[in-house]
């Protein structure tokens, strides 16, 4: 595929991270919205966790010792137990809104760039347009109508880049669907198609495309977890 887009480079603008303390804080509130119980369990796993390092300590002898790295390991415990459990509370906390597919893709951090709602009917079906080494992915999330709605975006993209290749995903738990919890683990399994370079001239050539505006579910997302 040859795609030779002119133009000027532009500046990058920095970027502001938020602190970590306030991402947990934000994934702990929403977790414990849907799972009232999480501070409970954690407290629990650790204390399960600390009680089994000090046991250890006492048939061998040390028990002091075993506290004193117990108390790292409990907390390593509790912090990927809560890790597993805030990535599917954060999923159920937006399945079923409006715009949920396009949360979770713009969430993703490295390779991928999407454009929500490029494509919109009546009934609030919608199609998402991301863009990275695999290519150009069309994820659709609605009713029926989204597969006919797929086939014009599909359309439109060989149109403006032609040669590119072109995944459609429908979210959903139906047959041949990508449920919401798996489409960041959909998306990292495509193969990469396209060089850095061809990427590049990709999103600029789609860029100018553009899409519509609408209310994209709010809330912290997980960013890189593995969900099963």
């Amino acid at each position: 595929m040859a795609l030779k887009i002119p133009g000027r480079k532009k500046k990058s603008e920095p970027k502001i991270k938020k602190p970590r303390f306030k991402e947990i804080r934000d994934a702990y509130a929403v977790t414990k919205s849907v799972k009232p119980w999480i501070g409970a369990l954690l407290i629990g796993s650790a204390l399960v966790t600390m009680a089994a390092a000090v046991g250890i300590g006492l048939i061998f002898g040390n028990p002091f010792y075993a506290a004193f790295i117990g108390i790292p390991v409990s907390l390593l415990v509790a912090m990927l137990l809560f890790t597993r459990i805030a990535g599917a509370a954060a999923y159920a906390s937006i399945e079923g809104q409006l715009g949920a597919g396009a949360s979770v893709l713009m969430s993703i951090r490295k390779g991928w760039v999407t454009t929500p709602a490029v494509a919109v009917n009546k009934n609030q079906d919608m199609v998402h347009r991301s863009i990275g080494r695999a290519g150009i992915v069309l994820t659709a999330e609605g009713g029926h109508g989204v597969r006919q709605m797929l086939q014009d975006e599909r359309k439109k993209s060989e149109r403006y880049a032609p040669g590119a290749p072109i995944t459609e995903i429908i979210v959903g738990d139906g047959e041949g669907q990508v449920p919401l919890r798996k489409l960041q683990k959909r998306l990292a399994k495509l193969p990469k198609k396209l060089t850095a370079h061809q990427m590049r001239e990709l999103r600029a050539r789609l860029k100018a495309v553009g899409g519509m505006s609408l209310p994209i579910p709010k809330g912290p997302m997980p960013k890189g977890i593995r969900m099963k």
